[in-house]
């Protein structure tokens, strides 16, 4: 199983969701997890009307900064709560920095850990944290699992649901959520508009015969939907099959153009109801 986790803690809206899936992970798996928050400063191109730049701007900076640290902190201390009362390994980091900066330094971190937790987006609340589990999918080099903000309660992946589409985002989630497929009790691959897609070499099938030939069998579900529509016929699948997990390669495409056309995994991030292990 993974044995050093790294969860992000959202500062600017609820963080429970990411506590409780990160606290239960770890203590399932005997894992180390390390908890980063991040307080976001603000980045003032022009000093206020009517102050003295020279004299005010150092000012307005330390207390931006101690507010933000500030922010981090109080996140990190409900994560603690948690971890201390489960008895888990863990350390906490409290970051701060523009948006950019906070982000370059995530990146990184996630590079030197088995597995990233964050929450998913919350539409409804303007931060910064919302755009973080996008950098990470993209600059980790490794596994997201992204937790439904709805998510309460411990972490369990009994039955899981590889979503395949032949691709190399596809194959390396695959690889990525092995520990979790391995402690899995049931096994399910979802293969959306399969026919002249995907190249026969690794199809749904061949995907089986593989599975099952290193002690993994599965079953398989076929669907043909129209584009538009692959994300709600995923998450309607898992509901219907009461899945706990799901696994899928995130941005196989560009995200300007998942931006500019859609995308399973930007909709994904939106509208997910079930934890969702993603790789890019």
């Amino acid at each position: 199983m993974y044995r050093n986790l790294l969860v992000h803690v959202p500062t600017e809206r609820p963080a429970r969701a990411a506590i409780d899936a990160s606290v239960s992970l770890a203590l399932s798996c005997d894992a180390h997890v390390d908890a980063v928050a991040a307080g976001y400063e603000e980045t003032y191109s022009v000093c206020p009307v009517g102050i003295d730049a020279s004299a005010a701007a150092p000012t307005i900076y330390e207390a931006d900064h101690e507010l933000a640290m500030e922010r981090a902190n109080v996140a990190l201390n409900a994560f603690s709560v948690e971890a201390k009362g489960a008895g888990i390994s863990f350390r906490c980091r409290p970051v701060t920095g523009t948006f950019a900066e906070v982000a370059s330094m995530l990146g990184p971190m996630a590079r030197v850990h088995g597995l990233t937790v964050v929450s998913q987006p919350e539409s409804k609340h303007g931060t910064f944290d919302n755009r973080i589990p996008q950098e990470l999918l993209l600059r980790s080099g490794g596994p997201v699992l992204v937790i439904p903000y709805t998510f309460h309660g411990a972490f369990c992946a009994a039955r899981v649901g590889i979503c395949w589409d032949g691709s190399r985002a596809a194959a390396r989630a695959l690889r990525d959520a092995m520990p979790f497929l391995y402690q899995a009790d049931a096994l399910t691959t979802i293969s959306m508009n399969e026919s002249g897609t995907v190249p026969e070499e690794a199809s749904q099938q061949r995907l089986g015969d593989y599975l099952a030939r290193v002690g993994l069998p599965s079953k398989a579900i076929s669907l043909d939907v129209d584009r538009a529509n692959i994300q709600s016929a995923i998450l309607s699948l898992a509901a219907d099959e009461d899945l706990d997990l799901l696994v899928m390669g995130g941005y196989g495409h560009s995200r300007l153009q998942e931006t500019i056309l859609g995308g399973v995994t930007r909709e994904m991030f939106r509208s997910m109801t079930v934890p969702t292990l993603m790789s890019h």
